[in-house]
């Protein structure tokens, strides 16, 4: 059975100090100072050289001179794997684990008074807060009229929700014909069921302006639209073929489903 990243990420001190060592180094390259990576992490300017000679020998750093060194593509892959690991795992603690935090923001879908008890839940990505029981309840901080933001205190519970869908069509390069490619009768059909819809590249952001459609997301849309799957929407990426697999890749990590589609013959 192969290892579990987490395990060896957060379980070993070794793959640890590796991942926050590759990471200095891609801050600061090409002249890093070892010493001032000591410090930072606490360990001593040997250990670190160690470590660096390790990474150099893994292939995720390249040595080119007398202390300059630089991260490698293998490298760079390497650490956001396990960025995306450590991501993933920090959402599941935050939606799944810890239960009480000091005050939560939520809409008031009925007027509210200071000390009222109530229900929290998500509806169309939104937290909401109402005198119903729910699965999760709280104390609300002060008066609230309905659909005001209230504070929500001594939250415990699950929140429950139903996480959404993800609709993925590609879009060819502009190599490869662009946004003239791509047919709009085909990507209004997936518009239309879409509560969210992102857009990476140029030729997949002009593939739906000439379609009529403005998306909801351009810049940062692929942890957006992610975002907004965690809150229960149902999102459609359009997205340029060779940004594809990797955002395939980032979906599997995130543990969300997914639908491709094919809009290009």
């Amino acid at each position: 059975m192969p290892d579990d990243p987490l395990t060896n990420i957060l379980r070993s001190k070794r793959e640890t100090t590796r991942f926050q060592v590759l990471v200095e180094v891609a801050e600061h390259q090409p002249s890093i100072r070892q010493q001032e990576i000591a410090e930072k992490l606490g360990v001593t300017p040997q250990a670190i050289s160690e470590y660096v000679r390790d990474l150099v020998e893994d292939g995720f750093i390249s040595a080119e001179g007398r202390g300059r060194y630089y991260v490698t593509h293998k490298g760079v892959e390497w650490v956001l794997n396990n960025a995306e690991v450590l991501e993933s795992y920090a959402r599941h603690v935050r939606r799944d684990i810890i239960h009480q935090v000091a005050t939560w923001a939520a809409i008031a879908d009925t007027d509210l008074k200071n000390g009222d008890s109530v229900g929290v839940y998500m509806k169309n990505g939104w937290l909401y807060a109402g005198k119903k029981p729910q699965t999760a309840m709280g104390m609300v901080t002060a008066d609230a009229n309905a659909g005001m933001d209230v504070g929500v205190a001594r939250l415990a519970g699950i929140i429950e929700h139903t996480e959404g869908k993800i609709d993925i069509a590609k879009v060819p390069r502009i190599e490869r014909g662009g946004s003239k490619m791509v047919p709009s009768d085909k990507l209004l059909s997936l518009v239309k069921n879409a509560d969210i819809v992102g857009a990476v590249g140029l030729e997949a952001y002009l593939a739906l302006k000439n379609s009529g459609v403005t998306p909801d997301m351009f810049f940062g849309a692929r942890e957006g639209v992610i975002e907004a799957a965690f809150h229960g929407m149902h999102c459609l990426m359009l997205i340029v073929d060779e940004e594809f697999t990797d955002f395939l890749k980032r979906l599997e990590t995130a543990g969300l489903s997914y639908t491709i589609h094919e809009l290009v013959s």
